[in-house]
């Protein structure tokens, strides 16, 4: 098969989530176990840094990996979803997975992966710790999909577990209050391994504790000992809106570094970062007692290269500047929280806001948090089976009286925003689904080339 045929057979043939929803879904581990016996166990072969948690996985994975990168470790990086391009999953030191290694792997195992009904997430999962096992990495930062007791990625045995924090997604997967999803996300917890929990929470500080200590697996929470605190700079239009690095020091009860109450940047610069950075900082800490030898050098390098190193995209990302159009991935509660905290930081005259969602997200409550002062809605639907027709969309937002212009497809949205943006004073911003996203940002990547 050509790559373009494989790709046709994992995305069709195989179930996949994030396209078809809730009938790919799987609440078994034992088809990954199966297949990495088929496999040779390769998740034994390297060792590895389990992330989990409703918001700021992706972040808080991928600024370990480039720190580790920094510090001059072979690190492999597992995440999910895709933005662009699938090999987007699997990386060695920031370089997507060679298309040759996954058309063989797919051509080699193809017909065990049909035997046992494997889902697209199932068979990613085999391919990604195959070719980490091959090319003999020396960490890899691994990324849950959904959850975590019964997700495909936990086969592994961690050097160290981190959970960023619990909130309300995928709800009917993972149970519908807070308990029962960090129970879910405790899944990932092994005997005698650190754990790192990044927020707190009432509701579901004693659900980790509990089962740390059944496993006897020593647990520190983040936000009891690290502090990360925003460095102000004064904002101007004189040249038009400029996109906000995130400026920062560190205040901490224990920390082997010295001089971190100077200031660090980093380029994600959402102000939910500060939470994913303090989660950060806590891993990097437990990091030496597991073996691991980082350097002061090594975080801050490794935290402003993390776009650079790894290929980050979607988390508050520039993709032009007259007018500042910025990419972000906040498709639950907490992130658009989040997301609204830091648009209120940014002085816009006024807000071109393209968002699209899809199916089986509770949508009017999102939309009920949105901004109606200063904000022109358009309204779009992402490329995947399981968008929510932006007709439908926008019909709920103008029962709330968020009129705004529809559009099949988001380079439409993206069209009209920029038309109508002032190209100095004016912020557009595309949000939503991540697969909305992803459609912008691959509009984007497109123009480059041309």
């Amino acid at each position: 098969m050509t790559y373009q045929e494989t790709l046709d057979y994992l995305f069709n043939s195989l179930p996949m989530y994030h396209r078809i929803g809730q009938a790919a879904y799987k609440a078994d581990i034992t088809n990954t176990i199966e297949l990495m016996r088929h496999l040779g166990n390769p998740e034994r072969k390297f060792r590895s840094i389990h992330v989990a948690g409703t918001n700021g996985k992706g972040s808080v994975s991928h600024m370990l990996a480039s720190v580790l990168m920094q510090a001059g470790y072979k690190v492999g990086l597992y995440t999910s979803p895709h933005l662009v391009d699938f090999r987007e999953r699997i990386r060695i030191n920031g370089q997507m997975i060679p298309q040759p290694c996954v058309t063989d792997f797919v051509e080699q195992h193809r017909d065990f992966m049909q035997t046992l009904h494997l889902s697209f997430f199932e068979m990613t999962v085999g391919l990604a710790f195959d070719y980490f096992a091959t090319e003999k990495v020396d960490v890899a930062v691994v990324e849950v999909g959904m959850g975590g007791r019964l997700d495909s990625t936990n086969v592994i045995n961690p050097d160290l577990c981190v959970i960023t924090n619990i909130g309300f997604d995928h709800t009917q997967f993972l149970g519908d209050t807070l308990p029962k999803i960090a129970a879910e996300k405790a899944g990932i917890i092994k005997p005698h391994v650190p754990v790192v929990i990044g927020e707190t929470h009432p509701e579901t500080r004693h659900v980790f504790e509990q089962r740390a200590a059944e496993l006897q697996a020593p647990i520190s929470f983040a936000d009891d000992n690290y502090r990360i605190i925003p460095i102000d700079k004064q904002a101007s239009q004189a040249d038009g809106l400029t996109f906000p690095l995130l400026d920062f020091k560190v205040e901490a009860s224990n920390f082997q570094f010295s001089t971190f109450n100077s200031q660090l940047t980093c380029p994600l610069s959402g102000s939910y970062q500060l939470k994913n950075l303090a989660t950060l900082f806590q891993a990097l800490w437990l990091l030496p007692s597991v073996g691991y030898h980082i350097t002061e050098d090594n975080v801050r390098d490794g935290i402003a290269r993390v776009v650079q190193d790894t290929g980050l995209h979607g988390r508050w990302e520039k993709m032009d500047e007259h007018p500042l159009t910025i990419c972000e991935t906040a498709h639950n509660a907490d992130g658009v929280a989040a997301m609204l905290h830091k648009l209120s930081e940014i002085p816009y005259r006024h807000l071109h806001l393209i968002y699209g969602c899809v199916n089986d997200k509770d949508f009017r409550s999102i939309l009920r948090m949105l901004p109606h002062e200063r904000t022109t809605y358009y309204y779009s639907q992402p490329s995947v089976p399981r968008a929510l027709p932006v007709r439908q969309l926008a019909a709920a937002a103008a029962d709330l009286g968020m009129v705004g212009e529809t559009f099949p497809q988001v380079a439409g949205a993206i069209s009209a925003a920029r038309h109508a943006a002032d190209v100095q004073r004016d912020l557009v911003l595309v949000t939503g689904s991540i697969f909305l996203v992803a459609d912008a940002v691959a509009l984007y990547h497109s123009a480059d080339k041309d």
